[in-house]
């Protein structure tokens, strides 16, 4: 069972830290993140930023080497062979100096402890992976509000995972001696890798993974059913590609039954229920839409594992 850990108890643990961030086009981005970065409370003599240009067609890479003449701590490193966020990584791995790597997003935003609470679970030996939290970016839009609600990014849903937990790259830190055993991620491989790194590492008994919830970054959820759609559509795909790879069990097919029985039970029992509840003040519109969002999420995730196939190249595991 996955302990939280209280960060608090080893304050002393400074080991050398390496933060790699793949960026792909992340322009609108890049301010915030370099702000972000340059309030961590981590030592600045214990880290360093190594920002990964993915083959950027915006002013990403430009923007990256003027932060790095203003915060001497940044690196900028280029990824201009494979278009996939875990090629960045292998890339930032590869040219780091820390014994400990961790890994965020460019559309992230790190709190000023985040880094110092995500390392300290590492004065334990034994601990080779470390989890975060991800909470939400404050949304108007009742996507982003739903997916607040049923906390969509949280790490709690990927470390309770049924087959294996795991934790998501948005928030994650990994000791570097075992990429020297496990590999480093599949570089062609894009979706589903966080889950697949960490499943290599914990099922060969390499170590333990541990929680940190102190360790927060936030994230903007889906705004639009566009933006929703291709989201869950591609953890269908990473539904497939776990499944082909480590013979995770596919999500049950969806009959039009059963969207018939769901909705029909919405409006018959939950919408009125709901409503009755709004009126008296203890229900919001999305209470109201809880049910239709979530199918609408649950068929896009189904007809994402369906069209999905796993490519040849994407089993390749890349090595230090």
């Amino acid at each position: 069972m996955i302990q939280p850990v209280d960060a608090t108890t080893t304050n002393s643990f400074l080991p050398m830290v390496s933060v790699v961030v793949p960026i792909y086009n992340g322009e609108a981005d890049l301010p915030e993140l370099i702000n972000c970065l340059r309030s961590q409370t981590y030592p600045q003599d214990r880290v360093e930023y190594l920002l990964v240009d993915n083959n950027s067609s915006d002013r990403t890479l430009s923007l990256l080497k003027a932060a790095a003449e203003n915060f001497p701590v940044i690196k900028v490193l280029s990824e201009n062979q494979i278009q996939s966020s875990y090629a960045a990584r292998n890339t930032g791995i590869r040219a780091a100096l820390g014994e400990i790597i961790a890994f965020t997003d460019a559309d992230c935003h790190p709190q000023p402890q985040w880094l110092h609470s995500l390392i300290q679970p590492f004065s334990e030996p034994n601990v080779v992976i470390v989890a975060g939290e991800i909470a939400a970016l404050a949304g108007d839009s009742i996507l982003e509000k739903h997916a607040e609600h049923q906390e969509t990014l949280s790490q709690k849903h990927t470390l309770a995972n049924s087959f294996c937990a795991y934790g998501q790259t948005a928030n994650l830190a990994i000791r570097r001696l075992v990429f020297t055993k496990a590999g480093l991620f599949r570089p062609y491989l894009t979706t589903g890798g966080d889950a697949d790194i960490c499943w290599r590492i914990l099922r060969s008994n390499l170590g333990q993974l541990e929680f940190a919830p102190d360790a927060i970054i936030q994230h903007r959820h889906r705004a639009t059913f566009q933006e929703l759609e291709s989201q869950w559509r591609r953890y269908g795909r990473s539904n497939r590609y776990l499944h082909e790879l480590h013979g995770v069990e596919l999500m049950p097919k969806i009959t039009g039954k059963d969207y018939s029985y769901r909705l029909a039970r919405w409006l018959l029992k939950e919408l009125p229920k709901n409503i009755l509840q709004a009126i008296a003040g203890k229900a919001t519109l999305v209470d109201l839409l809880n049910t239709p969002i979530g199918l609408f999420t649950a068929r896009a995730r189904f007809a994402g594992q369906r069209e999905a196939k796993l490519p040849e190249n994407a089993k390749n595991i890349d090595w230090l």
